[in-house]
């Protein structure tokens, strides 16, 4: 009998598809189109639907195409299950969708994406109180839990000041109390982190950044990592309890925010986010060694007032980013000096392109409080720590030299002692 082996995470990514036979002996999963699925035996359709045997039922619920995209993000994490969505906020969203209901609290970083921000101001408004708080401290998310809490949110490192939270002490808290513990792994990959190493139950990834990587399609992602006890959460209809114990929680986000709400990632993204997928390893080692050497060279310059970047020794998390993450990741931010305009250094750059997308193959610039944090107001950009002035950068895979050179002349041009 010959032992399977465990190969290295590129090999497995790589050869994710071939593990179940394809079509023809393509290398890729083909595209699958259809949103109907006949069978030859009308018993075996009406297994499906009860949950009796595998297999698909309607494109709304997944098709083989985006079930070999879910297995190989479940390879990626570690994870028990995946499940895939139009975007990284429609996965978000899944969670308030399929296992949260009025009166349920949830505890929020309060260092998080706008977008995931408003999320949670939404679900107040619904009547699920949310609490924020600043989750770098174990402490003050214990100070938060109530008998009703449910749900702990955190981002492995916060777009776009890069806090990192407390992951290892909250994902035992979380353990101890019997809350689910959500990880949004976007920033760092699971190239660079595993959430299941503190203790998550479930993790996040925005497809369409760091894994897809090349600004080509939308996508997100939910994975079970088969950590959490489903006997503890008191949200699990019946109906879905006739699965196994483990089974319970994505049965039932799989009727209520693909079936019910809809929220299904096409074949064609899934196909673009699973080749993307294949050279993650080889684009964020370029992206995160790039974005060391960009933010090393800006704190060292006297015209910029601050970095923020995980990598630097002055970054207050950087002993938790050293210990958990096997680099600091492709995203930084930086606020120049007064008198220096950001607007205008960012229209000096030839290579990083003003865009709002994150993970691209090319360096993505933007002006944080004048686009992304707009709409929040200048009073919840300060108790973030956005400053006016702040500019994100996520870098790219152009060479390392280049991008130094085309930032620094940037800087040059801007500079009054340059004019």
């Amino acid at each position: 009998m010959t032992t399977k082996k465990t190969f290295g995470f590129t090999s497995t990514i790589l050869h994710s598809d071939r593990q179940k036979s394809i079509e023809h002996g393509s290398l890729h999963k083909p595209v699958h189109h259809s949103v109907a699925f006949g069978y030859s035996d009308v018993r075996d359709l009406a297994a499906v639907f009860q949950g009796k045997k595998s297999g698909y039922r309607y494109g709304r619920q997944g098709n083989p195409t985006v079930s070999a995209l879910e297995e190989k993000v479940t390879r990626m994490e570690d994870g028990y299950s995946t499940l895939c969505f139009a975007t990284g906020m429609a996965a978000i969203g899944a969670l308030v969708q399929g296992l949260l209901r009025s009166g349920d609290h949830v505890i929020s970083s309060s260092f998080l994406f706008g977008n995931t921000n408003s999320l949670w101001q939404t679900v107040e408004v619904q009547g699920m109180p949310v609490s924020f708080v600043d989750a770098t401290d174990v402490a003050n998310v214990e100070r938060a839990i109530t008998p009703a809490t449910r749900l702990v949110f955190v981002e492995t490192i916060a777009n776009p000041r890069t806090q990192i939270a407390d992951l290892q002490r909250i994902g035992e808290l979380c353990a101890k109390h019997g809350i689910l513990y959500v990880v949004d792994n976007t920033m760092t990959s699971p190239y660079l982190f595993r959430p299941k190493a503190v203790g998550a139950s479930f993790v996040i990834n925005a497809l369409t950044k760091y894994i897809g990587g090349h600004g080509n399609a939308l996508g997100g992602s939910l994975t079970d990592t088969g950590l959490f006890d489903w006997n503890r959460y008191p949200n699990i209809a019946e109906t879905y309890k006739r699965f196994e114990t483990k089974q319970w929680g994505m049965a039932q986000l799989r009727a209520k925010a693909l079936r019910d709400f809809g929220a299904s990632l096409g074949p064609e993204a899934a196909h673009h986010l699973a080749v993307g997928a294949e050279t993650i390893a080889l684009r964020v080692e370029r992206q995160s060694a790039s974005a060391l050497a960009l933010a090393s060279m800006l704190a060292k310059d006297a015209r910029v007032a601050a970095v923020y970047y995980p990598g630097l020794t002055q970054h207050p998390q950087h002993a938790i980013a050293s210990q958990l993450f096997k680099a600091y990741g492709g995203l930084f931010s930086f606020e120049l000096k007064a008198g220096l305009d950001c607007f205008d250094y960012i229209n000096h750059l030839q290579l990083a392109i003003p865009s709002s997308n994150l993970g691209d193959t090319r360096t993505l610039i933007i002006p944080v409080a004048h686009t992304i944090y707009h709409e929040m107001g200048a009073e919840r950009r300060a108790s973030m720590g956005i400053a006016e002035s702040l500019i994100r950068v996520s870098t790219g895979i152009e060479e390392t030299e280049d991008l130094l050179q085309d930032f620094a002349q940037a800087l040059d041009a801007v500079s009054p002692a340059k004019k």
